[in-house]
């Protein structure tokens, strides 16, 4: 059990390299950038409804119902009036049309392209802000493989010294200076300092689950023992700018451009009350199915007409007034997520600034910790080397020790996050 826990096969050494595996495998990335995708093609389909369309049809008709007219064709030699039989309607035809069409007056859809612009964007501040979210899961996510890695190293050194201690009684036994409680009690804080190992080692390997799953490799990801884990907050500052307010961070902003889109979607409703003008024009032809031939001589086989539409909505059942209240209770909606994004961006902002005060007094105040936990088990094991003391004394001095050593490391690694929480608090992330 002494024996460290195996490297991981994926290491990552610098920030930029854990960036390029959040870029090239990350699925959140992927996902905000095909919302922006998304928003791209809305926008294209909004500018659809104000450009020309062309339709074109083909038909082949058959009419099973038909009955014979006699027409007359002309005179004939003798004088007598000459008659054809023609079916009618005529059974076998084929028609075809192409039909343009160019609105010329079309508020709604208009305005629909300035609507689509103004939430695609939304989606790429909401992009902007999913880049700094990952950034700061990857930070938090490498300092939490490099703790584990250090709990793990204390936890073998104080197993190390808790076999240390065992040998020590059980030689005073021997020699009948200790009684075979004491070497129960020094045997069971080996025990307690298995555990304790076991379990941490399995909350390192879960570390670096933990980051594999950030950087999009399903397995444990470590980090060389060469890392610089306090140049995490430079490199974030790299990476990530600086915003100057509250309102400049992805987030807020996003949802800023959010009541703005909601604000336009009751526009929206209202241009629903506006008349259209669209600018038609068909082109036409109709044959005999099989011959080709017009189907009545008297009238042109193809035709081409050019008119305006003037459309005016009057009354569809009221739909447009609900919609218009729908839209006013989206709009609010929006007003109200906006401010509470501001209100807890806010308090985001001032808690990560303060936390790195209080992880440096908390770091105080755990080194100070340690060094007399350590200065007790220095003194208590020397007293019971030389006859002073109990057992009892000397584990619960070597456990205490043991827990101090631990929560010194914690301390550390949570300045360090503390410091780049502080930096991606109130930041813009165009990597």
């Amino acid at each position: 059990m002494l024996a460290p826990v195996a490297r991981a096969k994926v290491e990552i050494s610098t920030w930029e390299e854990a960036l390029r595996h959040v870029r090239a495998r990350s699925t959140d990335i992927r996902i905000a950038a095909a919302t922006v995708q998304r928003a791209e093609a809305q926008q294209r389909v909004a500018l659809a409804g104000a450009l020309p369309s062309l339709t074109g049809q083909a038909g082949y008709t058959h009419n099973l119902i038909i009955r014979d007219l006699v027409q007359p064709t002309g005179l004939g030699p003798s004088g007598q009036i000459q008659t054809k039989t023609v079916p009618t309607p005529q059974p076998d035809f084929v028609t075809g049309q192409l039909v343009a069409q160019q609105p010329i007056l079309a508020l709604r859809a208009w305005y629909a392209i300035g609507t689509a612009g103004v939430a695609e964007d939304a989606a790429r501040l909401t992009f902007d802000d999913a880049k700094r979210q990952i950034a700061l899961s990857v930070a938090n996510a490498i300092v939490g493989v490099v703790t584990a890695e250090r709990i793990a190293e204390l936890n073998r050194i104080g197993l190390v010294n808790a076999l240390a201690r065992l040998a020590l009684t059980t030689r005073k036994a021997n020699l009948g200076g200790a009684t075979g409680l004491d070497v129960v009690r020094s045997r069971q804080d080996v025990e307690v300092a298995r555990a304790t190992l076991v379990a941490g080692d399995e909350s390192l390997r879960q570390a670096r689950e933990a980051l594999g799953l950030v950087l999009g490799i399903p397995e444990q990801v470590g980090v060389p023992p060469t890392v610089d884990i306090s140049g995490l907050e430079k490199d974030a500052r790299s990476s990530c700018k600086p915003a100057n307010a509250i309102d400049e961070r992805p987030d807020i902003a996003a949802l800023r451009t959010r009541v703005e889109v909601a604000h336009r979607g009751v526009n929206d409703v209202k241009y629903q009350f506006a008349p259209t003008v669209n600018l038609q024009s068909t082109l036409s032809s109709s044959a005999k199915a099989f011959d080709f031939t017009p189907i009545n001589p008297a009238i042109p086989n193809t035709l081409w007409n050019v008119g305006a539409v003037l459309s005016v909505p009057l009354w569809e059942g009221g739909a447009r007034y609900g919609n218009l209240r729908d839209a006013h209770a989206q709009e609010d909606i929006a007003l109200q997520n906006l401010e509470a994004g501001r209100r807890t961006a806010t308090i985001q902002v001032t808690q990560a600034r303060r936390g790195v005060t209080v992880g440096e007094d908390r770091l105080r105040v755990a080194t100070a910790a340690r060094d007399l936990a350590a200065e007790t088990d220095r003194l208590t094991r020397l007293g019971y080397q030389e006859g002073r003391g109990t057992s009892l004394e000397l584990v619960a001095a070597a456990q205490a020790l043991r827990e101090s050593e631990i929560q010194l490391a914690l301390r550390e690694f949570e300045l360090v996050k503390a410091r780049v929480a502080a930096v991606l608090a109130l930041a813009t992330c165009p990597w």
